[in-house]
């Protein structure tokens, strides 16, 4: 279906506003209200799915108008407390119209993070008491339409409707490209940083294209990357387990590849991680102001200073480079001294064509982290 026609059936349900965190499935849709469609509707970004269905809430509140909240489905378990607690019939009925990506469905290949999330995400919707219709290119536009109109009704009865759509089921009439003003590439600063790194050392790195760059540089650099532990799933939750890490590993220096999506997603943790002040954590936030692994689409937040706001939390030494230069200075630097340090590095929205995936499978990958830094299993 083209994203055009989707969006028209959203509109005639009477939706004006939109708030969600982008997804790759949801590609096209997401291009289109980033880009020739961004007038049509009211839109947010905000920092993780929970909080687009807070948007939601309000938006009703002041307006009595439902909102579309839109997501990968490994977003439902962001959203579940609010749903359960404040939108459902049971507390507050507030109607709201759900759009969910269907990474991992089953018999399709996908990653190994996506696998598990997509084998429930049906049962998670009826868990939630949620009513719920999967869209997929077979549907002919009469069902299509009969879809909307069961939407519609449902948002009436004060519910949430929502509709899975597979990978194939929109199609764009145009697709974006992102970019920024920033020179230096990811993978560039990745590689740096892998090049300064002691054996000792434990790298903790991020959702998405961050932990499949620092894989292959891993790889490319060092011969493995057993040294690194890939955070492929739990979109912001690196931070806490490079935390978790440096407080068991004290001799040790714990560097949290993040990046700057995945840090928004949860940053509280920011503000946690200064008030503990592990002397041996680098905590590293690549800042292309953009959700680059899920299709590129702005983060919410453009412009935003990581830098300035760990130096606020408390974090003791901060640093912001856009320079290749810069940033080997910077490494070379706090190795001389052990201190809570945080690094911005501002990077292009830029990626390989051929950038891989890890062969091997995650608990393959765990393994060997832990025997490599000395935990026996």
């Amino acid at each position: 279906m083209l994203v055009t026609d989707f969006v028209e059936q959203i509109k005639k349900i009477g939706i004006k506003t939109l708030a969600g965190v982008p997804d790759s499935a949801l590609k096209p849709f997401c291009d289109y209200i980033n880009g020739a469609g961004k007038n049509e509707f009211e839109h947010y970004v905000p920092v993780n799915e929970g909080a687009a269905v807070g948007i939601a809430i309000g938006n009703y509140l002041a307006t009595g108008v439902p909102v579309c909240v839109y997501m990968q489905n490994s977003g439902l378990g962001n959203i579940v407390n609010p749903i359960t607690s404040l939108a459902n019939k049971d507390v507050y009925g507030i109607p709201m119209l759900l759009l969910v990506g269907w990474r991992g469905e089953p018999g399709t290949k996908d990653e190994p993070q996506h696998k598990y999330m997509g084998k429930i995400t049906e049962d998670l919707l009826r868990v939630l008491g949620i009513e719920y219709i999967v869209l997929e290119k077979e549907l002919s536009m009469q069902e299509i339409m009969c879809s909307f109109d069961r939407a519609a009704q449902v948002l009436k009865e004060g519910k949430q409707f929502a509709f899975i759509l597979k990978r194939d089921f929109l199609q764009n009439n145009n697709s974006s490209d992102y970019k920024n003003n920033n020179s230096l590439v990811r993978e560039d600063a990745i590689a740096t940083i892998i090049k300064t790194l002691d054996e000792s050392d434990v790298v903790i790195s991020t959702t998405g294209k961050i932990s499949r760059e620092v894989y292959e540089q891993s790889n490319r650099i060092k011969g493995s990357h057993a040294q690194d532990f890939l955070t492929v799933g739990g979109m912001g939750h690196a931070s806490m387990i490079a935390l978790g890490m440096a407080h068991k590993l004290e001799k040790k220096r714990v560097y949290c590849l993040d990046g700057d999506g995945a840090v928004l997603m949860h940053m509280g943790s920011m503000a946690y991680i200064a008030k503990q002040k592990p002397q041996n954590l680098i905590h590293i936030c690549l800042n292309n102001d953009a959700h680059e692994s899920v299709g590129g689409m702005p983060t919410g937040c453009v412009g935003l200073s990581y830098a300035d706001i760990a130096g606020t939390v408390g974090y003791e030494r901060v640093y912001c480079v856009d320079k290749q230069q810069d940033l080997t200075k910077v490494l070379s630097d706090i190795k001389k001294k052990r201190n809570l340090t945080f690094i911005e590095i501002k990077v292009a929205m830029q990626s390989r064509a051929d950038l891989g995936r890890p062969k091997e499978t995650a608990e393959e990958n765990k393994n060997n982290f832990m025997k490599y830094h000395g935990v026996g299993l």
